[in-house]
């Protein structure tokens, strides 16, 4: 539970790749109210209009007064000139989102990236509760993070530390949608089960994978991960084998920041231990001796819901005693 404060209620707010999601959130950190949206196929101008829009009906909704809203945005947040320096998955890159947020809605306005929102939430109330030196890990349609070293969150000289998702982890690899070649995100993250579950539709025509396809859905890793949970072995073996790849970044993760547990967050982390139990035996056999043996991977307490909450607890954090 989040320290008394006057207002008994925040806004989070988790602008991810794919989706925006806002929500109503208690001191107890239930979620009382959601609204969700997609972020495909607008420009910038579409994206904060719906965004402001959203927020407005949650801040209607909301039984209580509220202290402010906190954003988890899925991009680098340049600390020093409040702008977004980068954002793979968004058309924000030079906006200074904290400050049109505040002038649009009229209410206190916190920002941070949304890996660093997720991990605070999992460190101070979730998964993470009580630990020194943890990481996060947000699986959706990239790969987030966030980093908890010496009981402090590190967010980097300028704002923009903890981008797992683009550590390079095969040279010469494949394009990911930043630009760069052979990212983390684009061999384990829930995009990378999609494009994994195309390969293995084609290669398996009698799978269930195959069957689904006809009835025209999109083959998307929540898909894949469906048809996993039902018995399909071809699916089984995609989650198993993004499993694994999520598993060979964390071994990186272990050998530097020697964290006392990984916390995966994120959509894909639907999938359960279909895909944690593939990471956690990549990580027991390739991490250092002691690092990767002492090493706990745990899935995110608040689920599908921790860039929300994650919102909500900065918003607490940061504006709640203004």
């Amino acid at each position: 539970m989040v320290a008394t404060v006057a207002a008994n209620c925040a806004i989070g707010v988790d602008l991810g790749g794919t989706k925006m999601l806002v929500g109503v959130v208690d001191e107890s950190l239930g979620v009382l109210h959601r609204v969700q949206h997609s972020t495909d196929d607008v420009d910038a101008t579409e994206l904060l209009g719906r965004l402001g829009e959203m927020v407005d009906e949650a801040l209607e909704a909301a039984p209580g007064e509220v202290c402010g809203v906190g954003f988890g945005v899925a991009g680098i947040l340049d600390s020093k000139t409040g702008l977004i320096a980068a954002s793979p998955h968004l058309p924000l890159v030079g906006v200074p989102f904290e400050a049109l947020m505040g002038e649009r809605l009229g209410v206190p306005v916190a920002v941070d990236n949304d890996g660093n929102t997720s991990m605070l939430a999992e460190w101070l109330h979730g998964a993470a509760k009580g630990a020194s030196d943890a990481v996060m890990l947000t699986v959706g349609t990239g790969i987030g993070g966030g980093i908890v070293a010496n009981g402090g969150l590190v967010r980097g000289s300028s704002g923009g530390g903890a981008e797992f998702g683009h550590m390079v982890v095969e040279q010469d690899g494949e394009q990911c949608s930043c630009g760069g070649y052979g990212h983390f995100e684009w061999y384990a993250s829930g995009d990378a089960i999609g494009r994994a579950g195309q390969r293995a539709l084609d290669a398996n025509p009698g799978s269930a994978l195959a069957e689904a396809a006809p009835e025209g859905r999109e083959v998307t890793g929540a898909l894949v991960t469906e048809l996993a949970h039902d018995g399909d072995a071809a699916s089984i073996e995609v989650i198993v084998e993004v499993g694994r790849r999520l598993g060979q970044g964390m071994v990186s993760i272990a050998n530097i920041f020697n964290p006392q547990l990984i916390v995966v967050g994120g959509g894909a982390i639907a999938a359960g231990d279909l895909l944690l139990a593939p990471a956690r035996e990549v990580v027991e056999r390739d991490a250092l001796a002691s690092l990767g043996t002492n090493l706990s991977v745990v899935p995110a307490e608040f689920g599908a819901d921790a860039g929300v909450i994650g919102g909500a607890v900065l918003a607490f954090e940061q504006l709640a005693q203004r």
